[in-house]
Order: C-alpha cells, then sequence, then structure tokens
C-alpha cells in the first residue's frame, strides 16, 4: 500500500491502520446477529493496526464460544478494498432443545451414592426436564423440571441476557416448589445424617427468586436479585435436632438480597486453560431474627500455559458468615455443590468461615474425533474428545465455633492425587481422579460436568 498525502487515508496507511468496513455473519439460523455483535471486541468504522485486528480475530472467537452457543466460531478477514477491509464470521449452532428424561442421584457426588449409599434408586430424582437454550436467539435459556422419586418438584425458570437497546441489562427469574420424605437433618462425625418416612412428607419449601443483570464491558457482569423462601419440617425433624432451625422452630419464611460480581476472561470457561476469573458474592438472608444472615464468598482462578501441551491452575475460594452464631440450617460450608475439597468428597464441613486453595498442573494426552456412522443423504457426526493427564494438590480450613461431634473442622486439611478429565461435546466433562488426603484414607472418586 503506497501513501497519499494530505489526506486520512494517508495518514492511516502510514500508521499501518486499516478501517473495519462490512461484519458479515453466516451460520446463525437461530441466534439475533446483534447476540454475536455484542461479543465483537470491534466495530464498523474502527481503526486499528492488522496486528491489533488479528488478535481481536482471537479474542471474538473465544468470547463467541464462551457463549455456549456455538459448536464452532471462525473469525477472519474477508476482503480488502485499500485500506478498508471486510470481516467475516461464521458459526456452526449448537442443539438448543433438549426435552429429556431426568434421572440423577440426589447425593453430593457420585462416590457417595455408588459406594456409601450403595447405588438405591430411592435417592434418585426422576421425571422430565425442558433445557431450551437460546429460546428466541437472543441467548435467553428456558428451564422446567418436573421430578418425582427422592424429591417431588415443580421448577420454573428464565434467563435473558439483553433486555434493553444498548445490550446491558439481563432479567432472570425462578420458581421451585417440592416436597421430602427425607431429611438431611445434622451432620454428625463430618457426615450427613438423614430421617426418612415412608408414610409422610418430612420437608416442604418454596423458593421464588427474581433479578438483573447489567455487562458494561466484555468479561464482567453484575448480578442483582431479590428471593423469598418458605420451608417447614415436621415436629420429629426439630425433636432430633431442635437447632435445625433457630430455638426450635419448625418453619421460617424470609426474603433474601444478593448482590454478585463475575469477571472471567478465559479462553474456554467451561474448562479453561488460559486466563483469569473471579466472582464475589454478597447475600442478605432475612430482616427479623428468625433468620439472620451476611454471607461474603470470593472466588479465583487462574490458568496459565507452561507449553502447547501442559498448563498450570490455580483455584482460591473464600467465605464469611455473619453472625457466627447461626442455625444449621445456615451452617453448610464445604462439600456442598460445587464448594468441595478433593479428597473429602465422602464428607460434609459445616462452618461459619474458611476456604481453601487448589493447585494442579495438566498435560494434554489425547485430542481427536470419534465418528459416528452417517446416515444416508447426511454427512457423519464427528464427536470431539478430549484426555487430560493432571496432579493436584488442595489445602483448606473451615472455623465452627460449635463444631459438636465433627472432627474436620477447625483445623488444616489438605489432599493431593492424579486422574484425567474426559471432555466431549456441548461441555460434558468426565474426571476421574485418585486421591489422598490426611487422614489417612484414599480412594478413586469420580466427578462430572455437563449443561445436561
Amino acid at each position: 500500500m503506497s501513501n497519499v498525502a494530505n489526506t486520512d487515508d494517508g495518514k492511516n496507511l502510514s500508521a499501518g491502520l486499516v478501517t473495519i468496513g462490512n461484519i458479515k455473519i453466516t451460520g446463525n439460523k437461530k441466534t439475533k446477529s446483534n447476540i454475536i455483535l455484542r461479543e465483537i471486541p470491534f466495530k464498523p468504522e474502527d481503526k486499528l493496526t492488522l496486528s491489533d485486528l488479528v488478535t481481536k480475530f482471537e479474542t471474538a472467537r473465544k468470547q463467541l464460544m464462551n457463549t455456549s452457543l456455538f459448536l464452532f466460531v471462525i473469525v477472519a478477514l474477508a476482503d480488502t478494498d485499500g485500506d478498508r477491509v471486510s470481516v467475516s464470521v461464521n458459526v456452526k449452532e449448537r442443539w438448543y432443545l433438549f426435552p429429556l428424561p431426568y434421572f440423577k442421584p440426589v447425593d453430593r457426588n457420585l462416590n457417595q451414592w455408588l459406594f456409601e449409599q450403595k447405588g438405591g434408586l430411592d435417592r434418585v430424582n426422576y421425571g422430565a426436564k425442558i433445557l431450551y437454550n437460546n429460546a428466541t436467539g437472543n441467548n435467553d435459556k428456558f428451564r422446567m423440571w418436573l421430578m418425582s422419586g427422592y424429591t417431588k418438584q415443580v421448577s420454573l425458570s428464565y434467563d435473558r441476557m439483553y433486555i434493553d437497546k444498548q445490550m446491558k441489562w439481563g432479567l432472570n427469574a425462578g420458581f421451585a416448589m417440592g416436597k421430602n420424605r427425607e431429611v438431611n437433618y445434622n451432620t454428625v462425625d463430618d457426615k450427613q445424617v438423614f430421617l426418612k418416612d415412608p408414610n409422610t412428607y418430612l420437608r416442604n419449601f418454596v423458593n421464588v427468586n427474581a433479578g438483573l443483570s447489567y455487562r458494561n464491558a466484555i468479561n464482567t457482569r453484575h448480578y442483582f436479585g431479590i428471593g423469598f423462601t418458605a420451608e417447614e419440617v415436621k415436629d420429629t425433624v426439630v425433636a432430633l435436632n431442635p437447632s435445625y432451625f433457630k430455638s426450635g422452630r419448625k418453619s421460617i419464611s424470609f426474603p433474601s438480597f444478593y448482590y454478585t460480581l463475575n469477571f472471567a476472561n478465559l479462553d474456554y470457561i467451561p474448562y479453561p486453560t488460559k486466563g483469569y476469573a473471579a466472582k464475589i458474592s454478597f447475600q442478605k438472608k432475612g430482616i427479623i431474627n428468625a433468620i439472620n444472615l451476611w454471607s461474603l464468598n470470593v472466588n479465583g482462578l487462574g490458568s496459565w500455559h507452561l507449553s502447547p501441551k501442559y498448563f498450570f491452575s490455580a483455584e482460591v475460594f473464600g467465605g464469611i458468615k455473619l453472625p457466627f452464631k447461626q442455625p444449621w440450617f445456615n451452617q453448610k460450608f464445604l462439600g456442598y455443590g460445587e464448594t468441595f475439597m478433593q479428597g473429602y468428597e465422602y464428607y460434609v464441613i459445616d462452618g461459619v468461615a474458611g476456604g481453601f486453595t487448589k493447585a494442579t498442573l495438566s498435560r494434554r494426552l489425547f485430542d481427536f474425533n470419534l465418528g459416528l456412522p452417517h446416515q444416508k443423504g447426511r454427512a457423519g457426526i464427528k464427536i470431539p474428545i478430549q484426555v487430560i493427564g493432571k496432579v493436584y494438590g488442595n489445602t483448606g480450613y473451615v472455623h465452627n465455633p460449635l463444631p459438636g461431634d465433627n472432627g474436620l473442622s477447625n483445623k488444616m486439611l489438605y489432599s493431593g492425587g492424579f486422574g484425567i478429565d474426559i471432555l466431549t461435546f456441548y461441555d460434558i466433562t468426565f474426571k476421574i481422579e485418585y486421591t489422598f488426603n490426611q487422614i489417612g484414607q484414599n480412594g478413586l472418586f469420580l466427578h462430572r460436568k455437563t449443561i445436561f
């Protein structure tokens, strides 16, 4: 390209700048174009150097993949006209509607269900669910569950990323109601203790929530919301644990308020190997003496490539609940949901303050496609599979002012081990881990993570 004196174009060319012209999007049969353009870090008429533009191509690809809307994304230079360039964005959409049978153990992880509960079908929820991602093409999500088995429950939720023309504000809402014949009413020896009555329901609950989200930039999102919870248990539950709720109550109802800040600058959110993420959550439960809880949780994650095949990850979590004197209902801390230490999957650790750190060194072992037989007139389906080997270590601590018959709180905890992670399409991850802990136990632990 040659210089042109005394023109803006000449100045741009002398500076090595190009002007973004048309951005052409292809492959989006359902997804609205403005949802795709929201994730692209440049717009028509922006002036960039070619090297900066190439960098932003990769940023755009990463952001679009992290929406979980597409199987693959290609962002590339389409054509040039002098110093003016056109950009092509080609996407292949996922399948978005999943009417599925529902079958899921209620226990905290597969090990607890298979080995401690002997894989009992009486500890399984079953039924039907509808998952409708990108329901209107606006990256919105509709969920409906109709469950029976261990828990009889009906729940609905809707989450829309953007409700305004500027594409900054979003909306979410949810409703759930259900009942159980079995209740986890206490923690003894750092294990959940259950009460079951086949003739009556021991617990009834209703949860309602609604909130707004705000996303001004690419990597940061704010959530604000309110909720309402009502729970009731039978007299037998309170007789066994008078501190289940406060002061021997058998029912509570309370509003809640929350604020969450999410930051994610990761190469692939479902399984990051490079980048940083952080989450800060603040919640207030109750406004009267029956329930009075202020809680703050902080999560952080960092991942770094050491070479094309090796990467290192570090995760930290910390939380506090105030005041420290809380009923058992509010003391659940580690071992519930995704907040756990490897090697302690068979345990729960109750308390009001604490946290953990995890460090993992990983290596890509295999990366291939598993081909399925094609049908006449249709291309064959290829299932991508990645296998990643890893070694890891954990350390953590939980403070409990009233530990009772539990020995894992109020002491430093350590664990370590090795394993493999298996990744496949639609963000499904299987984890097979062999872990050692400081109380002299070791074993094979199974985990899975899926959008289904």
